[in-house]
Order: structure tokens, then C-alpha cells, then sequence
């Protein structure tokens, strides 16, 4: 995908050096009516979308000129046009929507740091991102304040982490962890580095398909110094891969960074097999692995970009025998309330009798396979290995968090 006519039409006069720095990118974002009036005329619906997100209670909005141009200014349903462009849509709240729908205040020990999962931690290092994404779940703190920690919550975080052991990941998120410049980056990574107990670091941004020119070699550098560290991407469609997306993947890969998507399903945006799997194949060609296809959370005003549970099923089970199992990522729900994520796949058995069991065939046709008999599943090393690895054998539960401090700045 290269980027549109708006590129030559709007920012023709932007010299190509300001136009390949990330910070040009962030200092320039369209965040008025007007400005965004003038890439392209506007829907009544987007007009009212803008109106409604600039209102005391609305969600912020931002986009980089980066991807204002890949969008097509002819196609009102342009996928990238329906993810950053507001629309009336957004002012829709039903009764099951949820301002903290993965139900993250209440697991937070200290500010920005989410405790649900006893090994690891989500670090919300920032509130800002470089463009707002109209269907984010976490829209209650993201854009709020436009602030990252300070210090002193960044030392509260680091503490709590080298009393609790257990925690052995650290996911760096936000808002977008890379909108912190590269010297602040390294102080935060290599502070989380330094914890004993702390095993694997991963940074989830949407830098590379929003504003991949914020992804330099200076940057893969500090990423690579606290290693093994992942980073997981989040494109959606096929479109958002355009040459500059494809060289910002390829920088860290070949930093020996290994990178990882995770998408969402968006009504009418990738809600087909031959986007998904087109959007997985050029993935793996730039080294990145669809690891999420995630169903819409509940949070508000995003139902419109919602998809029923049985449709996302079919949608993932189209894939099958179509991609390699690396091209298939793993459809996810994560479930209201912070309960944790499942994954939902097609059944492919048809029927059990006794032994055998027939399974529907991704080539066609069906097939049979018979259970063994009788398994011995004990595994001789399964102590020592618990022992030596630190696993524990008793079955995962969320931890307890005594102290709950909601995100300073978050909206009610």
C-alpha cells in the first residue's frame, strides 16, 4: 500500500527529511475540524463524530499526516478512515458497555502498573499515543492528561516488582510506550531489567502502522541492549503495511528483535477471510507473527465496531488449510470483569463414538482417529522441573491486590 494523493494534496510542501521524523509526525497531528476538513470532505456523521470528541467527555482524537495519507479520500469506509476518523457512532453507550471493560482499576497495586495475571504485569508507562484509535478500550485514561510517569511512580513500580518475585514479564504499554523519547525508554527498560526476577520484557505500540518513522536504528539499539524483549505490533489491515510500515518491521527484525501482532476484528473494517489472510501473509513476509486476532471489548461507544462471536469463529476457521499454522493467529476474547482471555476456535469434531472421533477436514472431507487405549501421562522430571524453573504446579489465579490506586486522571 503506498500512501494516497493526500501526501502531495495536503503536506506537498513538507520537505521528505521532516516528513521521515517521527517527532515532525507528532508535533503535526490533525486534531481540528478544519485541519481534517481539508485532507477530505467529511460524512454528517464523522462532522457530529468530531463535535462529540472534542465535548468535555468525548475521546481524544489525533491522527499523524502519516496515516491521514494512506487513507483512499474517495472511500468514506476506508479501513483506515474508520479506524482514526471519529464518528457519531462513538456517542452510542449501551447498557453493557463498560468504561473499564477488562477490569484493570481494581488490579492496580500502584499507579500505572495492572496486576491480573499472577507472572506478569501491564506497565502503562504513558496516556498518549500518536493517533487515537476509535475503537480502544482504554479510552477512559488514554489521551487524559497527555502525561508519562514520573519518577517517583516509576520507583513504586520498580518496588512492588522486587517484592513480588512472582512476576516474571513486563508488558510496557499505555497509551503507546514509544511516544517516550529513546533516553527515558532506557532508563524505564533497564531499571526493569535490572529486577532479578524479571525474565522477559515486551512492548506493545502501534508505532509501526501509525507513525513508523518514530522506529530508527537509534531506538532497535536501546531495545536490544535489554533483551530478550518482544515487541508486539498492532496492525489491522493489509493497507496499513506500506513501505515505511515494512522498514520500520525490518529495523528490528534485523536488531534481532522478534516481533508479534495482535489485531482486532472490525466490523467493516477486516471482517473478511481474504483481508485476514492477506493481512497475515504480509505480515510474515516482513518477520512479524500473528500471535492475536482479539473480539471487541466492551468498553464504550464501540459497539458498532463489534462482531458477532459466531461470525469471528467462521472468520478464523475460513483460514485453516488456507495459511501455514504461523499465518493463523488465535482468535481471543477477553473477558469483561479482568477474568482473562479465552480463545474461541471452530470445532472440528463431528462426532465421538467410543475411541474414534471424526473430524471435519480443512482439505475437505473427513477424517478418523481413534484415542489410545490407556496413557501413562506422568512425567518422571515434572518436580524437578517445577522446582528448577520456578512453575508452579497449582493452577493459575488472579493475585490478590490489597491496595487498589486507580490511574491519576482517569475519566468516571
Amino acid at each position: 500500500m503506498n500512501l494516497s494523493s493526500l501526501r502531495q494534496t495536503v503536506w506537498g510542501s513538507v520537505p521528505d527529511r521532516d516528513w521521515a521524523s517521527g517527532s515532525w509526525q507528532l508535533k503535526n497531528r490533525v486534531r481540528t475540524l478544519a485541519a481534517l476538513e481539508a485532507c477530505f470532505p467529511l460524512t454528517a456523521d464523522e462532522r457530529r463524530g468530531v463535535a462529540a470528541a472534542e465535548t468535555a467527555g468525548g475521546f481524544e482524537w489525533g491522527i499523524t499526516p502519516y496515516y491521514l495519507a494512506l487513507i483512499d479520500p474517495a472511500d468514506p469506509r476506508d479501513p483506515v478512515r474508520q479506524q482514526c476518523v471519529p464518528s457519531a457512532s462513538e456517542s452510542h453507550v449501551h447498557p453493557h458497555d463498560l468504561v473499564d471493560p477488562l477490569g484493570e482499576d481494581p488490579k492496580m497495586p500502584v499507579p500505572g502498573l495492572v496486576h491480573r495475571y499472577p507472572d506478569r504485569v501491564l506497565l502503562l508507562l504513558t496516556d498518549r499515543c500518536t493517533v487515537y484509535c476509535r475503537f480502544c478500550p482504554r479510552r477512559r485514561l488514554v489521551g487524559t492528561e497527555e502525561r508519562q510517569l514520573r519518577e517517583d511512580e516509576l520507583d513504586a513500580i520498580v518496588d512492588y516488582l522486587r517484592r513480588t518475585p512472582a512476576v516474571r514479564e513486563v508488558i510496557v504499554s499505555g497509551g503507546d510506550p514509544l511516544v517516550a523519547g529513546d533516553r527515558f525508554l532506557e532508563r524505564v527498560l533497564t531499571r526493569l531489567r535490572a529486577i532479578p526476577s524479571i525474565e522477559l520484557l515486551r512492548i506493545h505500540t502501534r508505532m509501526p502502522v501509525v507513525c513508523p518513522q518514530r522506529i530508527t536504528p537509534s531506538l532497535a539499539r536501546v531495545l536490544k541492549k535489554v533483551q530478550p524483549l518482544y515487541v508486539v505490533t498492532h496492525f489491522n489491515h493489509p493497507y496499513e503495511l506500506s513501505i515505511e510500515a515494512k522498514t520500520a518491521c525490518a529495523v528490528l527484525a534485523d536488531h534481532g528483535i522478534p516481533l508479534a501482532n495482535q489485531s482486532v476484528l472490525l466490523a467493516g473494517v477486516n471482517t473478511d477471510p481474504v483481508i485476514l489472510e492477506a493481512l497475515s501473509r504480509e505480515l510474515l513476509k516482513v518477520r512479524v507473527r500473528p500471535y492475536y486476532l482479539h473480539q471487541g471489548d466492551l468498553a464504550n461507544g464501540t459497539e458498532h465496531f463489534r462482531t458477532p462471536l459466531a461470525a469471528a469463529v467462521e472468520l478464523v476457521g475460513a483460514l485453516r488449510g488456507r495459511l501455514g499454522g504461523l499465518g493463523i493467529p488465535a482468535l481471543i476474547v477477553d473477558l469483561p470483569g479482568g477474568k482473562g482471555k479465552v480463545e474461541l476456535c471452530p470445532d472440528p469434531v463431528i462426532e465421538r463414538h467410543g475411541r474414534e472421533v471424526t473430524f471435519r477436514a480443512p482439505l475437505g472431507g473427513t477424517a478418523r482417529y481413534v484415542e489410545p487405549i490407556a496413557t501413562d501421562l506422568s512425567c518422571s522430571t515434572a518436580a524437578a522441573v517445577s522446582e528448577r524453573f520456578r512453575i508452579s504446579r497449582e493452577p493459575a489465579e488472579s493475585p490478590a491486590i490489597e491496595t487498589l490506586v486507580p490511574l491519576r486522571g482517569a475519566k468516571a
